[in-house]
């Protein structure tokens, strides 16, 4: 009887659904994401600086290096380069707003370590960025042939950037469901990237309106880092990060998967930090 329900508990492992479920969201959700990002950072503020500076100097070293060559396929290569770094910082961020739940504090080597420890996920979600930025570069490139602006007309012109920014747009938002919760799952969860990226195209779908403005916000923060000269980054790339946890949390329903890390720091836990602030 005994080996009998370790067959069927094993069974019951070895068995996950294809995606996860979702809630629905309030179109107010984001707002809510934010605010308690800021407060993760603000509990946070070393591991948050530390994040927050290498993005600023990774941005500087695509920028700069593509301005000295003056070359479109040099600040391709950067970028691409920049995509393989970026979304290991990224889970770092989402290590850190989960310790945070947990413990009184994060801690950051352990916060780097966990992102590292996806990386056999992480690398085929970075292939499929890359992917996809190289349809975007070729779609870009055909309609350049296609809708010339050689002339200098202004109809060219205007024609050339409504049909480039209604193509890019697809990409964009190509990109954005692919992402927007799928790296958040890979770290939290013990979750193949197909499973986590099926996820995040569901939730997406299925809170439109909610999701389109949280990619709004995410293109306000963004742009505000690079009108900063970079410098914005230095908080905004942690914010929008421990957002980003926050809004997996909210979304999607991932009780079928066991945890990928099993503990965080060696202090004792003695609540959840979340049911504390709930009760008070």
């Amino acid at each position: 009887m005994t080996e009998l329900s370790k067959s069927q508990k094993a069974a019951q492992e070895e068995f996950k659904p294809f995606l996860a479920g979702c809630h629905r969201l309030s179109r107010g959700a984001p707002v809510s994401w934010i605010k308690r990002g800021w407060e993760d950072y603000k509990r946070a503020p070393v591991s948050s600086a530390i994040y927050g500076l290498a993005i600023v100097l990774i941005s500087y070293i695509v920028f700069g290096v593509a301005w000295y060559f003056g070359s479109v396929t040099v600040a391709i290569a950067m970028l691409s380069a920049f995509i393989f770094v970026a979304p290991i910082l990224c889970l770092g961020l989402y290590s850190v707003a989960r310790q945070l739940k947990r413990y009184p504090e994060a801690d950051f080597r352990k916060s780097f370590s966990h992102g590292c420890a996806c990386f056999g996920e992480l690398s085929i979600f970075i292939i499929v960025m890359i992917v996809i930025a190289l349809l975007w570069a070729r779609a870009a490139s055909m309609i350049h042939v296609f809708f010339p602006t050689g002339d200098g007309s202004m109809t060219g012109l205007i024609t050339f950037l409504a049909i480039g920014s209604a193509v890019g747009s697809i990409f964009v938002t190509i990109a954005f469901s692919v992402s927007a919760f799928s790296l958040p799952m890979v770290m939290d969860k013990k979750v193949d990237i197909l499973t986590s990226c099926v996820s995040s195209i569901n939730a997406v779908l299925r809170n439109k309106a909610t999701m389109a403005f949280w990619a709004g916000t995410l293109v306000l923060f963004t742009a505000i880092g690079i009108l900063t000269a970079f410098i914005g980054f230095m908080v905004i790339i942690p914010l929008l990060g421990y957002a980003t946890w926050h809004s997996y949390r909210d979304t999607l329903i991932v009780d079928d998967w066991e945890d990928r890390i099993d503990e965080f720091t060696n202090v004792e836990v003695v609540k959840d930090i979340g049911s504390e602030q709930t009760e008070d």
